[in-house]
């Protein structure tokens, strides 16, 4: 048996979408954070089993529902805009049936739909998350404004098969607002201690990722470098305007994290001066 736990809030454009689509799962769970809209009515009307929790991260909210909600063996985490496909729910029930008993779960990539088009270019497929989990073999932590996987108690592996995630379907004034939350909560994860470099070569791309993403937002110009990848060598072009404005934002995406990044060593210098100073007077003063 299998549970599925979508996280929502205000999510009535895209949450009747992602229910239908796993309607076929008796064990559904959507897990509210306040919605003021129909949200929680919509999760009703679809027999979804209802619980409100305020968020204050995707990592805290995931391991919520792992700690609260009464769920099956098998744990598959979905966001409202995301979407289960035939293939890919062949796919999830083939996984579970093959699972020996030391896999803690999979590693799910998505297709990024804009305007009815996979970017599978530009968006660089396929990005892996863990998303499908055997209960009480991992927890979630947050890095940057999502979350990974921690406290793993086996092997982790991939259905390649994806899902389709529709990240615009509230449209261009909601995405930019939400990532530019967003990027402060990278800029904070990124401007950390930066990972040993030889973990941008390693094949675990919950490993991987964040290392590439440290070291790469130092790269002076990375935001033009980011879009000349996506556009020109990896043929993000051959996407239309789709392909265009995604790769465009996305740069500037990248713009925004790296000038919160120079934002936040300036803070820390002006605070470790001043801690300096601070420490130098009480020294003379004794």
């Amino acid at each position: 048996m299998i549970s599925i736990v979508v996280l929502t809030k205000n999510e009535e454009k895209d949450l009747p979408r992602c229910l239908n689509s796993v309607s076929w799962c008796k064990d559904i769970h959507v897990l509210d954070s306040g919605s003021t809209d129909r949200t929680v009515d919509i999760a009703i009307q679809h027999g979804a089993k209802i619980s409100i929790n305020p968020f204050k991260s995707f990592g805290e909210q995931r391991n919520y529902a792992l700690d609260n909600l009464e769920l099956h063996n098998w744990i598959l985490f979905l966001d409202a805009d995301e979407v289960v496909t035939k293939k890919f729910k062949a796919e999830l029930i083939k996984a579970i049936r093959d699972a020996d008993e030391d896999v803690a779960g999979y590693y799910c990539c998505w297709k990024m739909m804009l305007y009815g088009k996979w970017l599978k270019r530009c968006d660089n497929f396929p990005k892996w998350q863990f998303r499908l989990m055997r209960k009480g073999k991992a927890r979630f932590t947050d890095f940057g404004h999502g979350q990974k996987e921690d406290k793993v108690h086996g092997e982790i592996k991939y259905i390649k098969e994806p899902y389709l995630h529709y990240g615009f379907s509230k449209g261009w004034f909601y995405w930019i607002e939400r990532h530019n939350k967003y990027s402060t909560q990278e800029a904070v994860a990124r401007s950390g201690k930066r990972p040993p470099f030889k973990k941008i070569f390693t094949k675990d791309a919950s490993v991987r990722n964040p290392a590439l993403k440290s070291w790469l937002s130092r790269i002076p110009g990375w935001p033009f470098l980011r879009f000349f990848q996506a556009y020109f060598l990896n043929l993000g072009f051959t996407e239309g305007t789709p392909g265009f404005i995604y790769c465009a934002n996305m740069a500037y995406y990248e713009f925004l994290i790296q000038i919160k990044m120079k934002e936040l060593k300036r803070e820390k210098r002006k605070f470790d001066n001043s801690r300096a100073v601070s420490a130098n007077m009480t020294f003379e003063n004794t």
